[in-house]
């Protein structure tokens, strides 16, 4: 039991770690793999803004169109700018060694970002960019700090400021923290346009990091009703086989 216990939570410190790198509120993405709706409106956010940077690389376009209910002229229509095939994968022309001299690193592939980071750190991630001078880009981001990715969608969301307040640390000393941030010009959508669109991305990205989580969990569910029934078997030819050792 112990050694169970030990091997989950070691497999929950790298999500672990990672949602408390930048020392802030993680909201929860309440993502629905179900909602097909969600799914294609994540797709085309990806598409639109994400991958002329980060590929999917391991993920066929053609899948995805079937997963989420999609024809394949569907998927070309609206999916495929380029000259890409439905049947190939998911991957972008961004060259790896220039995009590292850009971004200070090379955007990194999506295909399981949300199983190495958790779909709450990329929702939180995708709300909380701010404006900040100091930074290349000149913007910040609160769950990942000093990130080197500009805020692609700022059109979108439009400019946010953070709001301070004074706090005493551990030391004794007062110093100045981010509070919250303050929406100080309003984009194209409205905050709860964004906060939609961001949770379809993020749910888009949670299919993407493992595209049979839904049959796996339906499967497990007949694998523990199969086992009850098993046990109950079990149980009585137990009985039978010993009802006359005394």
């Amino acid at each position: 039991m112990r050694k169970t216990i030990f091997a989950v939570l070691i497999a929950l410190m790298p999500v672990a770690v990672l949602a408390a790198e930048g020392g802030v509120h993680l909201e929860k993405a309440n993502v629905d793999l179900n909602n097909k709706e969600a799914l294609q409106r994540g797709a085309k956010f990806f598409v639109n803004y994400c991958m002329s940077c980060h590929s999917v690389k391991y993920m066929r376009y053609n899948r995805v169109g079937h997963d989420i209910g999609l024809t394949d002229k569907q998927v070309k229509d609206n999916l495929i700018f380029t000259g890409a095939k439905v049947r190939d994968t998911m991957d972008n022309a961004m060259p790896q060694a220039e995009a590292a001299k850009w971004f200070g690193n090379a955007p990194p592939d999506l295909t399981v970002v949300a199983r190495s980071r958790g779909v709450d750190w990329l929702y939180t991630y995708l709300r909380t960019f701010y404006l900040d001078s100091s930074r290349p880009f000149g913007v910040n981001n609160l769950a990942f700090p000093n990130v080197g990715m500009p805020d692609v969608v700022w059109e979108l969301q439009g400019w946010q400021k953070p709001v301070y307040k004074t706090i005493t640390n551990a030391d004794g000393e007062k110093e100045k923290v981010i509070d919250h941030l303050e929406l100080v010009k309003q984009g194209k959508m409205t905050p709860v346009e964004y906060d939609q669109a961001v949770r379809d991305l993020v749910t888009f990205l949670d299919y993407m990091g493992e595209p049979i989580k839904l049959k796996r969990q339906h499967l497990g569910v007949w694998v523990l009703l199969f086992l009850a029934v098993l046990f109950v078997v079990t149980y009585l030819l137990k009985k039978e086989y010993w009802k006359d050792v005394h």
